[in-house]
């Protein structure tokens, strides 16, 4: 029986047919900040920082294998 389990995140509501999830990208500092893109008017709504781990989960979370990046 393992002492230190990893937790699990529950998955992000978001709306399919009106958000799509994405990360932008710093061309500079190479900076990712994962969050939604409203395709009615293409704005991106921030959710967090994250690093290359971040990242992965953001993707589980959400239930894609990979998101769209901006730059």
């Amino acid at each position: 029986m393992p002492f230190f389990k990893k937790k699990t995140l529950p998955p992000l509501p978001y709306d399919p047919e009106t958000q799509e999830p994405a990360v932008r990208r710093s061309i500079c500092t190479g900076e990712m900040t994962v969050g939604f893109i409203d395709k009615a008017t293409g704005k991106f709504h921030e959710l967090m920082l994250v690093d290359s781990q971040g990242l992965e989960e953001f993707c589980r979370r959400v239930g894609k294998d990979s998101v769209k990046t901006i730059y």
